[in-house]
């Protein structure tokens, strides 16, 4: 979803006149309020239903052919409710918050534990299911050149730097990012950033990955997070992104990350001279290529991303030796992973008089994405229900510009020998200010 990391109100796209510069550059607005108020108040939030017709079994994947005719499940969801709140203080110094609900907020979650025989566990994940994703002050001495301090976005990815509801076309993130990197990622530090004619830049210093977070089936989607009341940081992570608008509806970017993940827990008692598993440093490398083109009543977006951990075979077996209470992932790590998509929607809208002067706009579009959590090496176990393609089409309905209603059938694909899984999905999300 469209969100610039650095933007907690970002979204003031979302409240012009024009849907195209919501759905494409929302996040993009860093820090503008929209009517020049000092205080600016706004969000997003999403309501989906979905009817998956394959089986939702915890071990579809070790035994396909024993679920093969399993019943389609369905279900509500809240997947995000967010409240922004911003204030400019003046003379250059800026307020941004942003707070999430996800999955209506409840805390805590009971999970089925496929690694420990299908057992049930009630788990708190990230501290609970309501976050501050966004706590920074900031100081702006030029358009060029601005300085935040506090809890941010951290933008490696499309899905990161854009994650709003208005720009994406299908009713849940698209697959492959939010699968392999955190997602929304955001995390502590410091951050510089700034435009220069058609260059927006961005460098952050934040709180490196959890390497013992990380696992199989999402490589380092939970390495972000942590069980305990406050971030570990022993170890840092670096992070670069570049956007370009040289050409007319056209963004360029590219984003990376690196740092190292191991070490960065608490208690640290696995670093020492002479400790079983200090060599193992699992550095994270992540690079990211993204684009959005909004023109001609075409919107087309694509990402491609690519990882690398280091020492990923000594990793997994140092976490598969960690004492079962304790909060992190036992599964494999594979050395590498990657994810690419392509989505391209029409405005069947634009064409027609009276709903073209209404700014009414009706999207009929197409999604193809394929993507890995876990690319093993040399000498690691392969798994390869974790490589997979996804389609989906379906169309976007915006009445008005900062309200559009979803609908997509998506079929998620692997190689042979395991099931398809598709499956319908309807939605309605908001993305604006208020204030």
């Amino acid at each position: 979803m469209s969100k610039s990391i650095t933007a907690l109100l970002t979204l003031i796209a979302a409240c012009s006149i024009s849907t195209v510069q919501a759905q494409v550059n929302a996040a993009d607005s860093v820090m503008n309020h929209v009517k020049g108020n000092r205080l600016s108040i706004g969000g997003y939030g999403e309501v989906a239903y979905s009817r998956n017709f394959y089986s939702d079994n915890q071990f579809r994947y070790r035994r396909p052919k024993l679920y093969a005719k399993d019943p389609s499940n369905g279900r509500f969801d809240i997947p995000h409710a967010v409240i922004y709140l911003g204030y400019d203080f003046g003379k250059g110094w800026s307020l941004g918050t942003e707070i999430e609900f996800e999955h209506t907020g409840t805390g805590s979650a009971v999970e089925i534990e496929a690694d420990e025989g299908g057992e049930f566990e009630s788990e708190i994940e990230k501290g609970g299911e309501v976050e501050l994703e966004q706590f920074w002050i900031q100081k702006s001495f030029a358009k060029w050149a601005n300085v935040k301090l506090g809890h941010f976005v951290v933008p490696v990815g499309l899905n990161n730097a854009h994650h709003e509801p208005l720009n994406f076309f299908t009713v849940y993130r698209p697959e492959g990012e939010n699968t392999i990197l955190p997602s929304t990622w955001h995390d502590t530090g410091i951050a510089f950033w700034g435009r220069l004619k058609d260059f927006k830049y961005q460098f952050q210093v934040v709180a490196g990955l959890n390497a013992l977070l990380f696992g199989r089936d999402g490589w380092v989607h939970k390495g972000a997070g942590s069980a305990y009341e406050f971030k570990p940081a022993n170890k840092y992570g670096f992070v670069v992104r570049v956007d370009n608008y040289s050409i007319p509806g056209l963004r360029l970017g590219v984003s990376g990350y690196m740092g190292q993940a191991m070490h960065n827990t608490s208690p640290n008692e696995m670093e020492g001279k002479g400790k079983p598993y200090d060599g193992v440093k699992a550095m994270t490398y992540i690079g990211a290529l993204d684009f959005t083109y909004n023109k001609h009543n075409w919107i087309v977006r694509g990402q491609a991303d690519y990882g690398y951990v280091s020492g990923a075979q000594r990793l997994s077996v140092a976490k598969a030796n960690m004492q079962k209470s304790s909060p992190y992932d036992k599964t494999n790590v594979g050395k590498n992973a990657y994810a690419i998509g392509i989505e391209a929607g029409y405005d069947l809208f634009s064409q027609i008089v009276k709903m073209r002067a209404e700014n009414q706009k009706f999207y009929l579009f197409a999604r193809y994405e394929t993507y890995d959590s876990h690319v093993a090496g040399a000498l690691q176990p392969v798994y390869t229900y974790t490589a997979r393609q996804r389609v989906a089409f379906g169309v976007n309905y915006f009445p008005i510009p900062q309200v559009v209603i979803k609908a997509n059938y998506s079929n998620r694909m692997f190689k042979s020998g395991y099931n398809n899984e598709p499956s319908i999905n309807i939605g309605v999300a908001y993305e604006g200010f208020f204030l």
